[in-house]
């Protein structure tokens, strides 16, 4: 494994990380204004970085260094992120000039469990400290979300950029997406949060996400609302008279948003079976609603919840990528072990 100093010649002027996370529920809600609630990985972005006149950068995890100038324009790889995260601190009047860095990240890069969050959020924190910008660590998420909205081209929520750069390890998130207020829940003492990727990859620029996102905003034409946020599980039988699969798509966003708050009440009055059967009816909602599960996940999913899960879902945007269960630590390795048996696949983060 190479070091900053061993590619540039040089120390690095400053040493951070960023965690991805895993989202336990409210998936697809984030862009629709509503409830989420992720907790950060231990799985660690790290980044050693300098000050430098445009973009120089080293990726442990692809053993390539690539470089690029700060009017060039996106090139579509990985060094957009970075491109990105520059270009937009420019943006909001930070005229901060470039950066030399060696990157080297723990989170799986198709598993659904934001490596592009924990890499902006990560590239974020090294500019403030080498060009001290005043950002706070909400600032930062947010300008995050936008180098990869607008810059890197992928619609995404707000979700990931918070848990990576709010978030505290041994804590779900509750983000309320809309006004970005957030309260700490402690996850379940003898219980642990076992992530397992279906080692499917999927590319979310090129999945069905925008798609999803297209056909609420579709939805919320037709309802004469902002966002599907506005709506209650009351207005249920407005929503199944949208014309498919708009009906679907607002529905799960909806009953999603309230499952969020559900589990959070559930968390907090210590019921783990109740937040268990709210993860199964997330999943649940996301295969048959939103339609970005697929055969593997469905496979895995099952074998995790026969093999002692409390409750197990899809993670992420789908379409591939990663499951979340909840599992008494007691049981675990049998847990694994079981999973394994019937989905050799899986991979055990």
């Amino acid at each position: 494994m190479s070091t900053f100093k061993e590619i540039f010649g040089t120390e690095p002027t400053v040493r951070v990380s960023a965690p991805g996370r895993v989202n336990l529920l409210g998936e697809h809600t984030d862009y629709n204004g509503g409830f989420v609630f992720p907790t950060p990985l231990s799985y660690q972005t790290y980044l050693e970085a300098a000050p430098a006149e445009g973009l120089e950068v080293y990726a442990e995890n692809f053993k390539e260094r690539k470089s690029r100038g700060l009017t060039e324009a996106k090139q579509g790889d990985w060094l957009d992120y970075l491109a990105g995260c520059v270009w937009v601190l420019r943006k909001h009047s930070h005229p901060v000039p470039g950066l030399r860095a060696h990157v080297r990240s723990e989170v799986p890069m198709t598993g659904g469990l934001s490596s592009s969050a924990a890499l902006e959020v990560a590239t974020l924190r090294a500019l403030r400290e080498l060009y001290q910008l005043p950002l706070d660590d909400v600032q930062i998420a947010l300008l995050a979300q936008q180098a990869e909205v607008e810059y890197v081209g992928v619609r995404c929520g707000i979700m990931d950029q918070m848990a990576s750069s709010v978030g505290r390890p041994g804590y779900a998130l509750f983000l309320d997406t809309r006004d970005l207020t957030t309260r700490l829940v402690p996850l379940p003492q003898g219980y642990r949060v076992a992530v397992v990727d279906s080692s499917v990859p999927r590319r979310l620029a090129e999945s069905g996400y925008n798609t999803r996102r297209s056909e609420c905003e579709q939805a919320c034409a037709l309802l004469g609302v902002q966002s599907l946020r506005e709506l209650s599980p009351a207005e249920l039988p407005r929503i199944h008279a949208l014309p498919e699969p708009l009906n679907r798509r607002a529905r799960h966003v909806v009953t999603e948003n309230q499952r969020v708050l559900d589990g959070v009440q559930a968390l907090e009055q210590g019921n783990v079976r109740c937040f268990g059967e709210l993860m199964v009816a997330s999943h649940v909602s996301l295969r048959d609603d939103y339609q970005v599960s697929i055969p593997e996940l469905e496979q895995l999913i099952e074998a995790e919840l026969r093999h002692g899960a409390v409750g197990a879902r899809l993670t992420g945007a789908g379409f591939g990528g990663s499951t979340v269960a909840l599992v008494e630590e007691a049981r675990y390795e049998e847990f694994k072990q079981g999973v394994m048996q019937d989905y050799p696949r899986a991979r055990f983060l």
